[in-house]
């Protein structure tokens, strides 16, 4: 995990050219359709910054009883895969401060964005990035799962 600021100092000493991708999210409950867009994302590129909305972003946007995993808890599993080479949290609902100061050459969401409402592809298509909308892998929902877990009373 990293600061902003520290990725914006190290992001010098990346080998010229290094396509740097960027996708965010809560990833409260790592599930297979997270592993699978991640490590596509990161295919598109040299290397995989990852936003992680803090615990407070993620109340602010699923509500009280989100987070089921703290920020520590989510990010130190997150940093564990090999497809992601950078963790930053923010606090905001939205990524767009942490997009603008990152400057990603490739922006990524899954399919459930479409493109045109894509947080921060305005900056990113400014400077000649890439903004790309990856299918998701079907079946596959934090919220469904937690649904699952409440309702089966699975412990």
């Amino acid at each position: 995990m990293v600061t902003v600021q520290e990725f914006c100092s190290l992001r010098e000493s990346f080998s010229q050219g290094a396509r740097v991708v960027f996708t965010n999210g809560c990833f409260d409950i790592l599930h297979a359709g997270h592993v699978d867009l991640l490590s596509r994302a990161r295919s598109e590129g040299d290397l995989l910054v990852l936003g992680l909305n803090s615990d407070v972003s993620v109340r602010s946007i699923k509500g009280e009883k989100r987070p089921v995993n703290s920020q520590q808890h989510r990010a130190f599993v997150l940093a564990g895969l090999s497809c992601i080479d950078y963790v930053i949290f923010f606090d905001e609902d939205t990524p767009y401060n942490l997009i603008s100061a990152v400057k990603p050459d490739v922006l990524v969401k899954g399919g459930d964005w479409s493109v045109c409402n894509i947080v921060g592809r305005d900056v990113v298509e400014e400077y000649g990035g890439q903004v790309l909308s990856l299918p998701l892998l079907p079946g596959y929902s934090t919220t469904g799962l937690i649904r699952r877990i409440r309702e089966e009373g699975i412990e």
